[in-house]
């Protein structure tokens, strides 16, 4: 039976703290893609204000403190300011770098991200383990009832 969870790894891009209203860039945290083929990037976007200028794109390095992040080419995806409380996402496969990130373009106006989160698959060993301040329950055919 495949089971995404026991499969892939969720970790944390941009806490909503983070992302707060601002016209200032985020990066997402750099991620380590030793033992996964590819990552989904997601990003959750809040409160846009008009004539906001914002996109999201990844980018790839070889330094685990992300110090020479490169964009990558064709991933950056415009978020238009009529955009409030949408879901965006680049699923990235197979990088050619062992680091990657999140990068967050915010210009000219607020715009909020209340989160983002990668999420990596195609693992070479499972289970995978997640890191702290990850929970997650796997019910198979639960009956009805109180949860």
């Amino acid at each position: 039976m495949q089971n995404l969870i026991k499969n892939s790894k969720l970790t944390t891009a941009i806490t909503p703290a983070a992302g707060v209203a601002a016209a200032t860039d985020l990066e997402g945290t750099v991620l380590d893609m030793a033992g996964f083929d590819s990552v989904f990037m997601q990003v959750r976007m809040g409160v846009i204000t008009a004539a906001a200028v914002t996109s999201i794109k990844a980018q790839q390095g070889d330094l685990a403190d992300g110090s020479d992040m490169a964009d990558l080419l064709g991933t950056n995806i415009l978020v238009a300011a009529d955009d409030d409380n949408q879901i965006f996402g680049i699923d990235l496969v197979k990088p050619s770098k062992r680091y990657v990130q999140l990068y967050v373009d915010r210009a000219t106006q607020n715009a909020v991200v209340s989160s983002a989160t990668y999420l990596q698959y195609g693992a070479s060993k499972v289970p995978i383990t997640q890191d702290s301040g990850v929970t997650v329950e796997t019910h198979v055919s639960p009956a009805e009832g109180t949860a």
